[in-house]
Parts: C-alpha cells; structure tokens; sequence
C-alpha cells in the first residue's frame, strides 16, 4: 500500500522552458474543469493525426494521455492507522452463479477497511476465468473517498479490500455501499454488475 518516494530522475532542467512547463499544468486543470474530470481518451485516428503534425511518437502520446486518465491513483490515499474494532455487517447476495458478502468493516484511528468476498462453485463453473475476475470500484458518496488497496482469488474464492477514509461511523445504519464493475482510471462499465449492500439493519 506504502508507495516508493519519488526521485527526481536528474538534476538537469532547462530554465526556458519553465513558462511553457507552467502553462503546460494550467491546460491540464482546463481540461480537467470543462471534461468535468472524465476526459476519456482520444481516438487513435485522432492521436495519429495529432502525433504527425506535432512531430511526435504515437506511442508518447497513447502513454500520455492514458497517465491523465489516471491522476486519481496519485492522490494521496490513507493507510489504516490504530486499529480499534470490527463491526459486523453479515450482508450479502447472490447473482449470475456469484455469491457476493459483506461479514464485517474493520474499525481504523483514521480509515475503515471494507472487505467484498465473492464466491462460486468450482464444480458447476464453466464460465471463462475473467468471468470471475472482475473488478469492482467501491461508492458510498460524499464525503467517503474509496480505494481498492489489494485483492486476489483462488479456487471458487475471491477477495477485495477498500480503504474508506474518513472513517465510517460505528453506527452504519443508513449507509449503502455499491460496488460497480470497472477500475479506476475507468468509468463503470455501462452494462456492468453493480452489487448493492443497504444498511438498515446491522
């Protein structure tokens, strides 16, 4: 979870170009306040054009724009600090052949921990692999902010944890949690699976 400390790759830096650098950040804010933060990504025909008339590599451009598709994993994200207490939550449901739950949240000084545990049957399963390797984004709305920290699977068993800062409250009534088909830097897929756990009773 802990990400290396960056370093600056060299010590060289041409000082004229510093304005054009700076104007540079104030495009992108730009394009971020009129995208509404959903850019998406430019049409390869789009980014061909562009990377012959700039005199520039496709390829520079195809990375470029997908690190701007990717802020949010830069920002700074909440390590779990002081861990205080579980509370139970013992939700869950069934869909397509998938068994979905929610058994607890783990209680942190600063942050919850929100594990989703998705389970199958090995024997009766003959769906594709990535069929049970989706990834889900975590929504529980303002002022929550969600991260996926790690996850894995093995056999008829997958897992996934969230960090959730600030913390939720200990009293979770009221609370939704939604986890939509995606990752993040992508939106939710239009027609992906959307799993719905209601808190009205814990």
């Amino acid at each position: 979870m802990n990400r290396m400390p960056f370093q600056r790759p060299t010590e060289h830096y041409d000082e004229r170009i510093m304005d054009i650098d700076e104007k540079i950040c104030a495009l992108i804010k730009q394009r971020k306040d009129i995208s509404d933060n959903i850019p998406g990504f430019p049409p390869l025909e789009t980014i061909a054009m562009w990377a012959q008339k700039y005199d520039l590599y496709e390829e520079f451009l195809k990375s470029l724009f997908g690190t701007l598709m990717s802020e949010e994993h830069f920002r700074p994200m909440v390590e779990p600090d002081q861990f205080r207490t579980y509370l139970p939550v013992l939700k869950s449901m069934e869909q397509d052949g998938l068994f979905y739950s929610l058994t607890s949240i783990r209680q942190y000084n600063n942050a919850s921990m929100v594990t989703l545990h998705i389970d199958w049957d090995m024997k009766q399963d003959e769906e594709p692999s990535s069929r049970r390797h989706r990834q889900f984004e975590l929504y529980i709305g303002e002022p929550y902010d969600c991260r996926m920290v790690n996850g894995g699977s093995g056999s008829g068993h997958a897992s996934y944890n969230y960090v959730v800062s600030p913390p939720l409250p200990d009293e979770l009534s009221g609370l939704v949690l939604v986890f939509k088909e995606g990752c993040s830097p992508f939106p939710p897929k239009e027609n992906g699976i959307e799993i719905v756990f209601a808190m009205e009773e814990v």
